[in-house]
């Protein structure tokens, strides 16, 4: 059985803690029009964004709770520390242009304040389990989000990876937040 080593969990809580601060400073305080302000109709808005990332959250809270147990041991020679740091340097890159499925697409079910609630209350759920998980590296399941970061170079995410990939799509669109906020239009 892998266990996490206490380096790789104080890596994860440290990449949360920044996260979840990241993420809280660039959406407190925002007026309505601040929330729903989008420079192009194709573009989305702040409180889309944060409606995006509750609806991410969850839907990798299932995968790594109900299948990764399930899940394929990796593969042999597989460079776990290799994955972890293109999660944390790949996914949150802006420059690689990604399209987010349609079930995780924002529907207007929830206010940004609603969104941002379920986002820290999924932090606490995934740091939780990363804190009582103990075979976090002993399963694999298939990442869409890792397979097209990579270009097909590495197509699996653990656990571990699972949740750093969760935050680091936060920080993705923390960037995404920072350029809407710069756009010229945007409510002061």
């Amino acid at each position: 059985m892998s266990t996490l080593v206490a380096t790789e969990l104080e890596q994860a809580r440290l990449y949360f803690t920044q996260t979840r601060r990241r993420l809280t400073e660039a959406t407190t305080g925002l007026s309505e029009a601040q929330a729903r302000f989008k420079p192009a109709a194709e573009s989305w808005s702040i409180a889309e964004i944060l409606e995006h990332l509750a609806l991410a959250h969850e839907r990798i809270l299932t995968r790594i709770l109900e299948q990764l147990p399930q899940g394929a041991a990796p593969e042999l020679g597989r460079d776990a520390l290799l994955i972890d740091a293109l999660v944390l340097e790949k996914i949150p890159d802006r420059s690689i242009k990604a399209k987010a499925p349609e079930f995780i697409h924002p529907t207007g079910r929830l206010t940004a304040g609603e969104a941002l609630k379920r986002i820290l209350r999924n932090h606490e759920s995934l740091l939780s389990y990363l804190e009582s998980t103990s075979d976090l590296r002993e399963h694999v399941l298939d990442s869409p989000p890792l397979r097209a970061v990579t270009n097909g170079a590495y197509t699996t995410l653990d656990g571990y990876q699972w949740a750093l990939t969760a935050v680091a799509h936060d920080e993705r669109h923390v960037r995404q937040i920072e350029e809407l906020k710069a756009c010229v239009g945007y409510p002061r």
